[in-house]
């Protein structure tokens, strides 16, 4: 018993401190955010496009990505020879509308917004969810079940996944919904009582990731289910999955701030 006890002194405190704290440090190697520099672009050139393997860049009537179709590959700032197109370093993504996944050098990516006060009310302490593996790569399903681990522990601000629908108050997404699934995704959300959220995480969930336009896919959750929070990357890392979800619930208000 000492000798565990003394084990568990040396270990000291290993849950990440965010967001009453800052953010843990990300991988150099990590890519957020997209930087645009559209008067960067040569007239005519169409190599980010081209290169794009999900067509989420469009030149018209400016550089534009769209976050929910985008793999964060980065083989389109790999293709630009202007440097048009840079990766940064922030984690915060997720947004309340799939349109606003829509970013371009005027457009600025409108953080998630809380859910109205009767929602934050039911949820805001305690909110259960279903993750729904809807024929992903399961990459997406592995950082999700990273957020119950020790470093990041989502229980501590009431957040569980639960194994059934019933015991549910909403519905975590992943993979493109092939059609195998989409009976079994819409089933499961008609099993969670209402009110009820859904949140899509990652390319797939979204828009279809690599799978997009596939006759056998439907082309992300919200072919088939409504969705409250959309969470980019191909797969998102945890901290903006987390960051989305504490906007969701309230806990966060603007960069830095929590309550």
């Amino acid at each position: 018993m000492i000798r565990l006890l003394r084990a568990r002194l040396h270990q000291g405190h290993r849950t990440f401190a965010y967001p009453d704290g800052p953010p843990p440090p990300l991988p150099d190697r990590f890519r957020g955010r997209p930087l645009l520099a559209p008067e960067r672009c040569r007239d005519g050139c169409r190599d980010c496009v081209e290169v794009c393997p999900t067509e989420a860049i469009s030149l018209s009537p400016a550089l534009a990505i769209d976050l929910g179709r985008c793999l964060f590959c980065a083989e389109c700032a790999a293709a630009c020879p202007e440097g048009a197109i840079t990766w940064g370093g922030d984690h915060r993504l997720a947004v309340r509308r799939r349109e606003e996944l829509q970013v371009s050098a005027e457009r600025e990516l409108a953080l998630a917004t809380a859910l109205d006060e009767r929602l934050r009310r039911l949820f805001g302490r305690s909110l259960k969810l279903r993750q729904v593996s809807a024929g992903g790569c399961n990459a997406c399903e592995a950082d999700v079940n990273v957020l119950s681990t020790l470093a990041w522990d989502i229980g501590r601000f009431g957040i569980r996944i639960v194994a059934s629908p019933r015991h549910a108050d909403g519905l975590i997404v992943t993979g493109p919904v092939s059609e195998n699934m989409r009976l079994a995704l819409r089933k499961t959300y008609d099993a969670v009582a209402p009110p009820k959220i859904v949140i899509a995480i990652g390319a797939c969930a979204i828009a279809g990731g690599p799978y997009l336009g596939h006759p056998e896919v439907a082309g992300g959750a919200g072919a088939v289910v409504p969705v409250d929070l959309w969470v980019p990357g191909c797969p998102p890392h945890p901290l903006t999955m987390l960051d989305g979800m504490l906007r969701l619930l309230g806990r966060l208000e603007s960069a830095g701030e929590s309550r």
